[in-house]
């Protein structure tokens, strides 16, 4: 499944949620390891797709989990430059899990490749998901983004209802799924226990 736009309903991450990843993001700043027990994520995404931004890291509070954006991130450079570039590495490295919040305006966007090839080199593909986002309205094969999901896992939701190959049913939530091996069979586990994990 690729979820569209405003499927992470914005409404959620309320002023007092921006200001609480605000904070958060404060503990980053020295990007020196501290004793937590919740996972840290850094997930990158696109400026400008800030109403799902809001809305995943909403739905991010909810599993607990300390979360890393760069534009809130008040040690960044006023300009981007090469300190912007040796902070995010920095922060990835320290991330447990890496997020690719894969709208296609963050497909396109040099940054979020350059991103994501870093995170793919530091965190292995067990520790990176792809969120996909496309446009309302639009048909899953019309997705730019298609090639990433026959790569790296990606978060999906399943539905009450959904079974396993076994027969047992699925219960309904988000889930990392691997892409689907060549006989078209897919690994999943819930997204709270890969954040975990």
């Amino acid at each position: 499944m690729i979820f569209e736009r405003g499927h992470f309903d914005s409404t959620i991450a309320k002023e007092s949620l921006m200001l609480k990843a605000f904070n958060k993001t404060r503990l980053f700043e020295s990007v020196r390891p501290t004793y937590s027990s919740k996972p840290t994520v850094f997930l990158s995404h696109k400026h400008s797709d800030l109403n799902d931004l809001e809305g995943v890291m909403g739905m991010l509070e909810k599993l607990d989990v300390e979360i890393y954006i760069d534009s809130m991130d008040k040690t960044m450079p006023n300009q981007t430059c090469a300190d912007t570039a040796h902070r995010i590495k920095d922060v990835i490295k320290y991330c447990r899990k890496f997020v690719l919040l894969a709208t296609e305006k963050a497909i396109e966007s040099y940054w979020c490749n350059w991103e994501l090839g870093f995170g793919d080199t530091h965190k292995y593909i067990e520790n990176i998901a792809i969120l996909p986002i496309k446009e309302k309205g639009g048909y899953d094969f019309q997705y730019k983004g298609n090639e990433y999901l026959q790569i790296y896992p990606q978060i999906d939701y399943y539905k009450a209802g959904e079974r396993y190959n076994t027969g047992a049913l699925i219960s309904e939530g988000y889930y990392v799924c691997q892409p689907r091996d060549k006989n078209g069979t897919r690994v999943i586990i819930p997204l709270r226990n890969w954040l975990y994990s």
